[in-house]
């Protein structure tokens, strides 16, 4: 949780691009020390370095982190916002949140939460007007976990959420179908469906 002017930060994921920046020179870096540590002399292992430079752009840039650029998401008590798209919990369905929360289950599979794996996955948010809106998370269980405590809390706790869920009827989400790019949709868009 971090703070951003009077802002509190509940969830924050960046677009990853220093991360693979960091690997990718950690790569580079390994083989420019093995080969010139081991193999050969230290003049002929700044190649390594060299390649690292010249196939960061096209591949690292172009190929590893481009696709994944809009995976950016940050989850405040006012809205949660998606790539560039900003949706405020006024829109939001919490108490399905919470109530999927509280079951230990997802939207999507009803896979239990604390099965999901660190890998990217889409996760889904309920819409009040019935819609879900996908987000895609490389730590899926991290954001559920914090989004699930927030909406517990914000629909007055544990005991509250499961009387108006047992009262209230609310339709079931479904997925926003994609949207075509000169509507502004990314690819990510195309994973707007139950599996």
């Amino acid at each position: 949780m971090a703070m951003t002017g009077k802002r509190r930060v509940l969830y924050r994921q960046g677009s990853g691009f220093w991360r693979m920046t960091a690997k990718w020179v950690l790569v580079f870096g390994a083989l420019y020390l093995l080969d010139g540590g081991l193999l050969r002399s230290w003049g002929d292992a700044a190649a390594w370095p060299m390649i690292g430079i010249l196939l960061w752009a096209p591949f690292g840039i172009g190929v590893v982190w481009y696709p994944k650029k809009d995976q950016r998401v940050e989850l405040t008590a006012r809205e949660l916002r998606v790539r560039r798209k900003r949706l405020p919990m006024e829109k939001v369905n919490l108490l399905h949140v919470a109530r999927l929360w509280l079951e230990g289950r997802s939207t999507a599979d009803d896979q239990p939460v604390q099965e999901w794996k660190r890998f990217d996955r889409v996760v889904w948010v309920p819409l009040r007007d019935g819609r879900a809106f996908g987000a895609e998370f490389r730590d899926p269980a991290a954001f559920a976990k914090v989004f699930g405590a927030f909406a517990v809390a914000a629909c007055g706790g544990p005991d509250i959420v499961r009387a108006r869920a047992a009262a209230e009827t609310y339709p079931d989400p479904r997925p926003m179908r994609h949207r075509s790019a000169a509507d502004g949709g990314s690819w990510l868009d195309a994973l707007d469906i139950f599996n």
